[in-house]
């Protein structure tokens, strides 16, 4: 394959913003405040961070100097790295992790949209907890109307990934990311002038270092490792788009830093507003569709922060289905030979027959399911428990134990004119304490890891 025509980031603000933006998505704004508010939020976050500190910027280093040794996809990087080798098996689970994973994230993506829809609207006005919950609950069941928001959030990704690298994702990127800090800022402000907002700061930054036992430890592990979007291509295909003279332990440092900046700001935005209200932290998954829209109503300039809190969950959401969407489109256009406007027609269709049968699965048709879960159920289990942390593992073997030394350092370390102190502190630790931890998560994922207690991450 030629390489040396492909499209690739202008500049290294482009490269964070891209790579910021497939990092931070839902997981921060939807999943981190209640997975911390069922581990013990200061406690939690306190291990959140130096995970991600630790092994995150390793991780993520690792996967983009695969992809900007190879200039190539996430299967053709392992081709080209390991020619004649089983490797390339790491780029077949990353992409059809990325397939999986898109069905099914598109489907909570148009949730978004409709709660934006809703929020432009005063849709929650006068209406309880319970009647939130029921308004929920048969909007995601009804079929037709969740399918329609997926296909049209579909439209809206591939339209981006249409457009190219420098054109499309680069530029978009750029002015999505700012909007989402700047949103997220505005509502955190709003949220802790709040009356009570206090105890909610003390929850989430003050660390009872009691709450803190092996299942906490391994959550905080399993959301830092899922956050930055590590073990299904993305980081390697925006690698193989970065220009040889950026500095990859920058540009990951960047990224993490990004990512765990808007985790936070999203417990900040969400916490004080909890405690004012007297809601318990552990309110679980239905945090943001169900409790959140109820506390708005109670607060002054509530439709304004509801309106623009959809819009942050759409931004963020936006930002990680490009990425994922890439890593498909990227496969298809140069390992089978389709131009690249071709290969994002027919990647977003495949998944938007897979990801259709998803949102179906979870009203109209639920006899699409695997023992008690269905289809939505089986794709998200299957990639976050088994596929990503697979791939990570396998990656991060690979970057320590196979790869060429020195093709690595030079990567990393721009052919030695950065970071060359403590480039054998990294390397270590994708050799040795990277894996364990990884395989903590997998094992942990399949539950076959139960002195840590279960599977649900």
């Amino acid at each position: 394959m030629d390489v040396s025509n492909r499209d690739g980031f202008g500049s290294q603000l482009g490269v964070i913003a891209a790579a910021a933006g497939s990092a931070v998505g839902l997981g921060n704004i939807w999943r981190f405040p209640y997975v911390a508010g069922e581990n013990g939020g200061g406690a939690f976050l306190l291990v959140y961070v130096l995970f991600i500190l630790i092994i995150g910027v390793p991780l993520m280093l690792s996967e983009f100097a695969v992809g900007r040794r190879s200039q190539r996809n996430a299967l053709g990087a392992f081709k080209h790295l390991a020619p004649r080798t089983s490797w390339h098996f790491i780029g077949i689970l990353g992409i059809a992790a990325a397939f999986f994973i898109l069905s099914f994230y598109t489907t909570v993506s148009g949730w978004t949209l409709e709660y934006l829809f809703l929020s432009i609207g005063n849709g929650f006005a006068g209406q309880n907890k319970e009647e939130l919950n029921v308004m929920f609950e048969q909007f995601r069941t009804s079929g037709g109307l969740p399918l329609l928001w997926q296909f049209i959030f579909m439209f809206f990704t591939a339209f981006i990934v249409y457009k190219g690298i420098k054109n499309g994702i680069e530029k978009y990127t750029k002015m999505l990311m700012p909007a989402l800090l700047l949103i997220i800022i505005v509502l955190g402000i709003r949220s802790v002038t709040l009356p009570g907002a206090g105890a909610g700061l003390v929850f989430l930054f003050k660390p009872d270092f009691a709450k803190i036992n092996g299942n906490v430890i391994l959550q905080a592990l399993g959301q830092a490792f899922f956050s930055l979007s590590i073990g299904m291509g993305a980081l390697i295909t925006y690698g193989s788009y970065i220009r040889k003279k950026e500095n990859l332990a920058t540009i990951s440092l960047s990224v993490t830093l990004t990512d765990t900046l808007v985790a936070i700001l999203a417990g900040v935005a969400i916490f004080p507003a909890v405690f004012a209200f007297g809601i318990e932290p552990e309110a679980g998954p239905g945090l943001v569709f169900i409790t959140l829209p109820m506390i708005f109503q109670q607060i002054t300039g509530g439709y304004f922060f509801a309106l623009i809190f959809f819009i942050l969950l759409v931004i963020a959401a936006l930002t990680s289905t490009i990425s994922v969407l890439e890593v498909v489109v990227a496969y298809v256009s140069e390992e089978l030979n389709f131009s690249r406007k071709q290969a994002t027609i027919i990647s977003a269709l495949a998944i938007s027959v897979l990801g259709a049968l998803c949102t179906l699965s979870q009203g109209p048709m639920p006899e699409i399911h695997l023992g008690n879960r269905n289809l939505f159920d089986i794709l998200e289990f299957t990639s976050a428990n088994i596929m990503l942390p697979l791939g990570g593992l396998l990656i991060v073997i690979f970057a320590g134990w196979f790869m060429n030394r020195q093709q690595l350092f030079d990567e990393i370390t721009n052919d030695g004119k950065h970071m060359l102190n403590t480039r054998w502190i990294f390397y270590f630790i994708i050799r040795f304490i990277a894996p364990v931890a990884i395989a903590l998560v997998f094992l942990n994922g399949i539950g076959l890891f139960g002195l840590f207690g279960g599977s649900d991450m």
